[in-house]
């Protein structure tokens, strides 16, 4: 498959991503009188990578995240030539998601999109009132283990077929884990659609949501090809 139809995927399924995860979080997580709360977006996030793992797994590979293309070139399962093309076309997915996400939530004139737009953040922007040092720590590790599943169960030892389904719900477990931390992130791309939109704090802080989760994503797809790589 051309790199082109492949970053081509890798755009399409990132939108999707942040569309469909930022998007439950910016206008349904508070709705007025009955909201789905932190495990309805946990879920939503979940539900995103899973339904694009079936669409476009067989495309692009649905890496949808800077932090699992990197990952996976550190776990020898992805060309590290092919890393630049990949983590652009996710980061102009992200963003075009978060703008028109901006679009529709700006139909309501209680709207403020620097109320935070479903940003990342940590210290007094943590939805707890987390430090920077627990949001660093929680999306290193967060994102390693996202690593870890991801080629588990993508390994040729793997039962065959059911890997959307793993790191569907491995992404919905590790949401439940980090929103109260970070709002969670362990994906640059989708840090940065919605911190352009916000701006000011989000902006500022958008370097940890870079760092941690490559660092991160590194460690897992390093851990899982150094212990259990064939």
């Amino acid at each position: 498959m051309p790199i082109g139809k492949r970053a081509a995927a890798e755009f399409f399924g990132t939108f999707w991503l942040v569309f469909g995860g930022c998007g439950s979080a910016v206008l349904a997580a508070t709705f007025p009188a009955v909201g789905i709360g932190f495990a309805g977006v946990a879920l939503a996030f979940g539900l995103t990578v899973l339904t694009m793992a079936f669409a476009i797994g067989h495309i692009s590979g649905c890496h949808l995240n800077p932090s699992v293309s990197l990952g996976l070139v550190v776990g020898k399962r992805f060309p590290a030539s092919e890393l630049l093309p990949y983590v652009v076309a996710q980061v102009v997915g992200a963003v075009a998601a978060a703008g028109v996400l901006y679009i529709i939530a700006s139909g309501v004139p209680s709207f403020d999109v620097h109320a935070g737009f479903a940003s990342n953040g940590y210290g007094e922007h943590s939805p707890g009132g987390y430090t920077l040092l627990a949001g660093f720590v929680a999306e290193v590790v967060l994102t390693a283990f996202f690593l870890i599943i991801i080629m588990g169960a993508t390994d040729v030892r793997a039962p065959k077929g059911f890997a959307p389904i793993a790191i569907g719900l491995g992404l919905t477990l590790i949401h439940l884990v980090g929103i109260p931390v970070t709002n969670l992130s362990v994906n640059p791309a989708r840090s940065t659609g919605p911190a352009i939109f916000a701006g000011g704090w989000a902006l500022q802080q958008l370097w940890m949501f870079w760092v941690a989760p490559l660092i991160g994503g590194a460690l897992g797809g390093g851990i899982y090809k150094g212990l259990f790589g064939e």
